[in-house]
């Protein structure tokens, strides 16, 4: 992973969540999009197992969104930074984040999704 930041060329500004990010994308075959898309669904069903949390439980939201604030903030901070704050697109990133995984849960609840 540390060949692949050195490979990449960033300018003097640019945070670590900025260039680890940006080396996850050269990686991956995935838009931005799709990856927030992937973590979020990756948050639930890791929290569902590890934790041992029912699908159909609220709770088992709370750290996909704790993740997904928590990636924004660090999007904005490097924004702020460089005078270049994208609120749209901060918004846009929550939801693709978590809308699949309330999507999941409120199915779950009202007993639309069975899992064996």
């Amino acid at each position: 992973m540390t060949v692949l930041l050195f490979l990449i060329q960033f300018s003097s500004e640019t945070s670590t969540y900025q260039r680890i990010k940006l080396a996850v994308l050269q990686v991956l075959p995935l838009t931005k999009d799709a990856v927030h898309v992937y973590i979020g669904c990756a948050c639930l069903l890791a929290t569902a197992s590890l934790l041992r949390w029912p699908l159909s439980s609220y709770k088992v939201l709370l750290p996909g969104l704790l993740l997904s604030l928590a990636m924004e903030v660090a999007d904005l901070r490097d924004g702020w930074r460089q005078n270049e704050i994208h609120w749209a697109g901060s918004v846009k990133d929550l939801v693709n984040t978590n809308v699949i995984p309330v999507a999941i849960v409120v199915l779950a609840r009202r007993r639309r999704l069975r899992i064996a």
